[in-house]
């Protein structure tokens, strides 16, 4: 019979883990390495850990930053649901899947056709390009690239061009308010759609949605638009 793995002193689980201490601590809090029985304490501030709780700590962090999944939910689905767990990655795999296929090159617009057709300055494109908001490839831009291309060329027409210090990089503004959204919206679809309904039908529910989100959120932006401008106008 072969011994059992010697146990393991905190320094020891975070190296190995690769998961600060404190962090660790929060895991064990929270029950996230379970009830806790197969820790052995030898004094106030010291304890051993059984070296199983690696790949836990592993997978619970991997699970948080790979899929953005909240840490109720992976406590969950470590706990006694790993049928659900499974079904969580499946679905993020599936839906990337899908929007990978609907960006393939085929969709793609050649970029000279898109600087024809718009009229936005290649050296705009290209810095629109280098700071990430625009992702061609040799191929040309997908379709949401060129959603984005003919909102700034629309934007230009407008007046909001250089000369009154509207630039490329005002664009960022959008996606750092974006991100955080994006996040809690791939946890609510995840939590909501992950083994209550069938793969195939989650991902009918989410391209369903995927316009009349664009719209709500157009609406909102909107309607704070205004509220913000009456604001500046009661304060004065």
């Amino acid at each position: 019979m072969s011994a059992r793995p010697p146990l393991l002193k905190m320094s020891e689980l975070a190296e190995r883990s690769g998961v600060s201490a404190g962090t660790i601590r929060y895991y064990l809090r929270e029950g996230l390495l379970g009830a806790g029985d197969d820790v052995v304490r030898t004094s106030r501030n010291m304890a051993y850990y059984p070296p199983e709780y690696v790949e836990r700590i592993t997978l619970i962090k991997r699970l948080q930053e790979e899929r953005f999944m909240p840490l109720r939910v992976i406590k969950g689905a470590l706990d006694g649901d790993p049928e659900r767990l499974h079904a969580l990655i499946e679905l993020e795999d599936r839906i990337l899947e899908q929007a990978l296929l609907n960006a393939e090159d085929r969709d793609r617009v050649p970029r000279k056709l898109v600087q024809e057709r718009y009229g936005v300055p290649r050296n705009v494109l290209e810095r629109l390009a280098e700071i990430g908001v625009l992702t061609p490839n040799r191929r040309g831009y997908d379709r949401d690239d060129v959603k984005i291309i003919e909102a700034i060329a629309s934007f230009r027409a407008g007046g909001y061009d250089e000369a009154l210090g509207f630039t490329v990089y005002d664009t960022l503004r959008y996606r750092r308010a974006l991100e955080p959204l994006v996040q809690q919206e791939v946890q609510a679809l995840l939590e909501r759609l992950a083994g209550e309904v069938e793969v195939e039908r989650a991902l009918e529910i989410v391209a369903a949605g995927a316009e009349p989100l664009r719209e709500l959120i157009g609406a909102m932006h909107s309607k704070l638009l205004l509220a913000e401008l009456r604001s500046h106008r009661e304060a004065r």
